[in-house]
């Protein structure tokens, strides 16, 4: 049991990066300052989670452990110093790397905590109730994304890019039927990993659901 207690921290650490990652980006392009960079870095990391844990009763975890919120904090600082540093190279191809860096971190932070979430919701005991376990790992999937672009004032990116929802709850309903299947290790890497593959497989093949052009 400490191995998979230990995966889920790996797990939560690399999502936590990765939209801490995402939400200063975005700060950074709609062109906040430092404060409101480490605002939107830190809502975007702890905000799925927190929902989720309202939802299931319990006092968030970023409430209780200063380590997640924290770390978006110091990833949101260290991205706007890197990039003030090379802001010269940054504007040159601004455009090309924040979408690429934004898929990036995006993919790897929703694979992460749509995972975690539906072990959380596991480990709550609500391991038969699998609409409830899909619904708890794809609103931490995607709920710190939502929040992020709700406060930068844009399109919520989880609306109009590449199954972004649709990819994340795939992997939720995955990581329910694996771990009742193989367990909950296996499932935790499986199902973030699946939902990384569907969000490279929709970029490369331009996936969308269907829309109405009017």
């Amino acid at each position: 049991m400490e191995y998979v207690n230990t995966a889920i921290l790996v797990m939560e650490i690399m999502g936590t990066i990765a939209f801490a990652a995402s939400g200063a980006m975005v700060a950074i392009h709609r062109g906040m300052d430092l404060f409101g960079i480490c605002v939107l870095g830190v809502m975007t990391a702890v905000g799925g989670g927190m929902t989720r844990d309202v939802i299931l009763c319990t006092v968030p975890k970023a409430l209780t452990n200063p380590l997640y919120t924290a770390l978006a904090a110091l990833v949101s600082i260290a991205l706007f110093v890197l990039i003030y540093i090379r802001r010269e190279h940054w504007l040159e191809r601004r455009h090309i790397w924040y979408d690429r860096a934004m898929f990036v971190m995006d993919s790897i932070g929703l694979g992460a905590f749509t995972a975690v979430g539906v072990t959380t919701g596991i480990e709550c005991g609500y391991t038969d109730k699998t609409f409830l376990l899909v619904f708890l790992g794809t609103l931490t999937g995607v709920r710190g994304g939502l929040l992020r672009d709700v406060m930068a004032q844009q399109e919520p990116y989880i609306l109009v890019r590449h199954v972004y929802a649709c990819a994340s709850i795939v992997g939720a309903l995955s990581c329910v039927i694996l771990y009742r299947c193989v367990g909950e290790m296996t499932a935790l890497i499986v199902s973030a990993l699946v939902v990384v593959i569907i969000r490279v497989l929709a970029a490369h093949y331009h996936w969308n659901l269907p829309r109405l052009e009017l």
